[in-house]
């Protein structure tokens, strides 16, 4: 029998990917969607293999959330660098809209409806 295969773990400390930053330079809700901006054969290697990894990720659209869980980095980390990214124009975002803090009423309606199908 052979033992399970042990997972490799970044050797990179989350404060050292981030240069030490804590929060992202824009607001950046966990459920924003994520696209690459960034063609297959766009040269990346020049960048970090985190920006590396989100670019090829983010070719199909996914939210923060998903590309923190895909690539194993922490949330805030991930938003950080997602943020980054868009500034530098490697990636798009889609961010929810958010009227002022109030919910979106369709999507209470949405959740109650389902709720009530329980």
């Amino acid at each position: 029998m052979q033992p399970a295969p042990v997972e490799q773990s970044s050797l990179v400390r989350p404060y050292a990917v981030t240069g030490g930053r804590t929060a992202p330079r824009t607001q950046l809700a966990m459920e924003a969607l994520v696209s690459s901006a960034t063609s297959a054969h766009h040269d990346l290697s020049n960048r970090t293999p985190e920006y590396q990894a989100i670019s090829a990720l983010c070719r199909q659209v996914r939210s923060v959330a998903e590309i923190s869980a895909m690539l194993r980095i922490p949330l805030g980390v991930t938003r950080i660098l997602v943020a980054d990214m868009a500034a530098e124009g490697l990636v798009q975002l889609h961010q929810p809209q958010l009227d002022a803090g109030k919910p979106d009423l369709n999507l209470l309606e949405r959740v109650l409806s389902g709720l009530r199908r329980l």
